[in-house]
C-alpha cells in the first residue's frame, strides 16, 4: 500500500517537473505587462477553465482546460498574451 502511494506521488509530479521543456519570454518592463487575471478573463472568454496563472522565465504560464476541455498547460507572453510554444513543439495545423 505505501509503496503504491508514494509511486503514485512520484507519478503525478514527474509529469509537472518535465513538461515545461525549454521556454522563455523576452523580459518586459513591469509597467508593460498586462495583469495576469486579464489573461485569465482573456482564456475564459475563449473557453478556457483556468486553475491557476503563475510566472515562469518571463512568461505567464497558465493551467487549466483549453477551449476543447483538454488538460493544459501553456505559456503566454506578458505583454501581448500571444502563446509561446516551448523549443521543440509549434502551434497545432488548423
Amino acid at each position: 500500500m505505501k509503496t503504491t502511494l508514494i509511486a503514485t506521488l512520484l507519478l503525478a509530479t514527474a509529469g509537472t517537473a518535465f513538461a515545461h521543456g525549454n521556454v522563455s519570454c523576452p523580459v518586459v518592463p513591469k509597467e508593460e505587462k498586462k495583469p495576469q487575471m486579464d489573461l485569465q478573463k482573456k482564456l475564459e472568454s475563449e473557453g478556457w477553465k483556468v486553475r491557476r496563472v503563475q510566472n515562469y522565465n518571463n512568461c505567464y504560464e497558465v493551467y487549466g482546460l483549453d477551449d476543447k476541455g483538454q488538460k493544459a498547460e501553456a505559456f503566454f507572453h506578458p505583454k501581448t498574451f500571444e502563446r509561446v510554444w516551448p523549443e521543440g513543439e509549434s502551434a497545432p495545423a488548423k
